[in-house]
């Protein structure tokens, strides 16, 4: 599905059935360098039970135009641009990691807008190692490789992968290297400077799940039951030996979870 936002061209995966604002909506929001790809399975199944599905390729990346939002607040703001020229009045929210701290900030600064709240991935602060960064500033594919070997629970770099033939690290690294550069380096810059945690924690309203691997090294599920303490009304949901991709990792498990929260 194709929107139009600030003048530029937005793709959104619907889930494989045509999008009715009548219907509830969810908005899923990729992490950084990815794409609507990383939510195939989940989407499918909302979409298949009752709910209007976005599953958005962010500006700068994926089939979506450039240029991409220079901060979370920038990208939180844009959000309810892109709920009106879906012509949705109000979504739940699904963020993974970046896109975490973006749906973060989106209930916040726009809680009439957010009717539910799923955080997956996610641990304030959401730093970034400087050499890392500089890595990605360069253009370096070790960036890449590093990123994707932090991002995956070890027993999940070999096997794995719930189709027979499929190569969870593999298709991970393919995935973020067909991102542009600049994305990725953009990403890891505006979530390393995010700073605006504890304010959203005290304005946001509505419900609010916070989804971790029990196995994550980016974003460690004690950093998100932390924070999880600061929310009026939040759930905390951690999977068995899972890193931070979930929706590769645990797809089942991830699914199942979303659904006792938002289904």
């Amino acid at each position: 599905m194709w929107l139009e936002v600030q003048g530029k061209k937005v793709f959104a995966a619907t889930g494989g059935k045509a999008f009715d604002k009548a219907q509830p909506a969810v908005v899923f929001i990729h992490g950084n360098a990815c794409d609507h790809t990383i939510w195939a399975l989940q989407t499918r199944w909302f979409a298949y039970h009752g709910w209007s599905v976005l599953a958005v390729d962010l500006p700068g990346n994926g089939k979506s135009d450039g240029p991409m939002p220079q901060s979370i607040e920038a990208f939180a703001d844009w959000l309810p641009q892109l709920l009106d020229a879906a012509g949705v009045e109000q979504a739940a929210l699904v963020g993974h990691s970046m896109g975490a701290l973006i749906g973060l900030e989106a209930a916040a600064r726009h809680p009439g807008r957010v009717s539910k709240l799923s955080l997956l991935g996610f641990s304030l602060p959401m730093a970034v190692n400087p050499e890392l960064q500089a890595l990605a500033d360069s253009g370096d594919f070790k960036a890449i490789a590093l990123m994707n070997d932090w991002m995956l629970a070890r027993k999940s770099h070999i096997g794995g992968n719930r189709n027979p033939g499929g190569w969870l690290l593999g298709g991970a690294i393919r995935l973020t290297d067909r991102a542009p550069r600049t994305a990725l380096a953009t990403g890891f810059r505006i979530c390393n400077a995010y700073a605006g945690g504890d304010a959203a924690a005290a304005a946001i309203t509505c419900p609010v799940q916070v989804l971790s691997g029990a196995r994550d090294m980016m974003t460690p599920a004690r950093g998100g039951a932390a924070f999880a303490k600061q929310l009026k009304q939040a759930r905390v949901d951690v999977l068995a030996d899972c890193g931070h991709l979930m929706m590769g990792e645990k797809p089942d498990e991830t699914l199942d979870s979303l659904k006792a929260f938002l289904a």
